[in-house]
């Protein structure tokens, strides 16, 4: 079976390509089919906005398609930048310019107050079949953490050097997201947790109905 994933993200690709493969599912980008339309991420909810992309690419190729939507939330903002976090300094935001804001705006509150964490929806989308394009199934993660004073580590994105992991006996607990390996972070992120429970319940969804497009 083939899955279509509606992101041109080389890094998303590679992390679902290695948890799906065991179940014999050959993953797709927007590049393999040819490109798909843009789609406005004007939704309220991450979910709101991965059902969005995952119904567009499902409707525009035929495909099963699944599409993600993340983003940080801190408590001290009453859980912004949230659905602007790619945008969150603006129109014309960067990673790092994105990160400077967050620490402008946090600036001088202790430990006890910058609480946070990273939020992934994931939305699985089936192309007509005579009854419309459809959401068939979603899935959320999602990682406790802290905003630290200052940037850690050179890896990751986002805003992965000023979030430390914080979920106490778990691998990575204690350092910054961009202090980690791609495969540490993988295995306790927002999206790895999401993208777990999806290939969790891939093969009772293959195993039905439910999906019997390719």
């Amino acid at each position: 079976m083939k899955l279509l994933l509606a992101s041109g993200n080389p890094k998303k690709r590679r992390e679902l390509e290695g948890m799906l493969a065991p179940l014999g599912i050959e993953v797709l980008s927007p590049a393999d089919v040819g490109g798909l339309p843009e789609v406005e991420e004007d939704q309220d909810s991450f979910q709101g906005n991965a059902n969005k992309k995952a119904l567009s690419a499902a409707e525009a190729s035929g495909m099963v398609s699944l599409a993600d939507d993340s983003g940080l939330e801190v408590d001290a903002l009453n859980g912004a930048p949230g659905v602007y976090s790619a945008r969150y300094a603006g129109p014309h935001a960067d990673d790092a310019r994105n990160n400077q804001k967050l620490l402008a705006e946090l600036s001088g509150l202790p430990e006890s107050k910058r609480g946070a964490r990273f939020r992934c929806a994931l939305a699985l989308a089936l192309p007509h079949q005579g009854q419309g394009t459809r959401i068939a199934a979603e899935f959320e993660g999602s990682v406790e953490g802290r905003i630290l004073e200052q940037a850690a580590g050179s890896g990751g994105f986002g805003y992965d050097p000023l979030f430390l992991f914080t979920e106490t006996g778990q691998p990575g607990c204690g350092r910054a997201f961009a202090e980690l390996s791609p495969e540490e972070k993988a295995g306790i992120s927002h999206r790895g947790r999401a993208l777990a429970a999806l290939a969790e319940r891939l093969p009772e969804l293959l195993g039905s109905d439910t999906l019997t497009a390719d």
